[in-house]
């Protein structure tokens, strides 16, 4: 039985290293992709219009979270993580989420999950559509979708994206499914609930 043992945990380190040399190819081929330049979007926030521009404060660079809305337990799950490194995050970029959700609902939603980063609504703009987060078409994904742009904004004051992925169980940015997988019976049939009883 402790051979077997053995055996399957040689297996794991040799998953785990693969699966990390997988991640490090993903990150670098990321970076090899060129920038996409985006337009100055106006969206708002609940003390009303701002700029994408001005959504990078002091910092060169921007992660920005497409975020659902307060109806998707997923989204507000992966929020909720966020909420609690976002001071690590802002030490290194500007963060904040966006969603279509209108300000007022946002500023509600994020006082009683206790949110701290900065939420904006792209409610009738085209901003979820032209970066690819939202969908009139009628598919497996039509409707908003979650997700993360990166952008930069050079010196000139041109704003580019330069990364975006999407999120979806078991992804790279929420510990949860991670943490599960190392159940006997990972997830089952769990889902996140907006409450838990």
């Amino acid at each position: 039985m402790s051979e077997i043992r053995e055996d399957l945990k040689r297996e794991v380190a040799i998953a785990r290293e693969e699966l990390e040399t997988a991640r490090r190819k993903l990150v670098a081929l990321r970076r090899r992709l060129p920038p996409e330049p985006v337009k100055d979007y106006e969206l708002r926030s609940a003390d009303g219009p701002v700029k994408l521009s001005e959504m990078f404060g002091d910092k060169e660079d921007l992660i920005l979270i497409h975020n659902m809305g307060a109806g998707c337990a997923n989204c507000t799950m992966w929020a909720d993580e966020f909420n609690g490194v976002v001071d690590h995050l802002q030490s290194r970029a500007a963060f904040a989420v966006v969603s279509p959700d209108s300000p007022v609902d946002q500023r509600e939603f994020a006082q009683e999950r206790g949110w701290r980063f900065t939420m904006y609504s792209a409610k009738g703009t085209r901003f979820s559509e032209d970066m690819g987060f939202h969908s009139e078409v009628e598919t497996f994904q039509s409707g908003y979708q979650p997700g993360v742009s990166a952008f930069r904004k050079r010196k000139d004051g041109s704003i580019v994206r330069v990364a975006m992925d999407e999120f979806g169980p078991g992804d790279l940015y929420c510990s949860v499914w991670h943490l599960f997988d190392l159940l006997p019976d990972g997830w089952g049939s769990w889902d996140p609930q907006l409450e838990y009883s």
